[in-house]
């Protein structure tokens, strides 16, 4: 018997589901740049979480202006969350 009052795309936090309309998970990966603290923080998650705790991460931790150009900046460094692995990585240049 299904529920009529239950969403079946949704799942409890109202986002669409594995089945349907599938969203993609986002990574930010501190690994890929240099930093003082050779920062190893991960960040996985849909891409909105990802942004915003990304941003907040590198306000806090490693002293980015809260602006603008900061949280386009790190939506440019999402990357999908299948490139994940526990090797180290490469570092990249910070772009200017």
């Amino acid at each position: 018997m299904v529920d009529a009052d239950v969403p079946k795309s949704d799942d409890l936090c109202g986002q669409p589901n594995d089945r349907e309309g599938q969203m993609t998970r986002m990574m930010a990966d501190c690994r890929r740049f240099p930093s003082d603290s050779n920062c190893s923080l991960v960040i996985i998650g849909e891409e909105e979480e990802v942004a915003r705790a990304a941003a907040d991460h590198a306000m806090s931790v490693h002293g980015h202006p809260d602006s603008a150009e900061t949280r386009a900046a790190i939506r440019g460094f999402l990357e999908p969350a299948e490139n994940y692995s526990l090797e180290a990585r490469p570092q990249e240049s910070m772009p200017a």
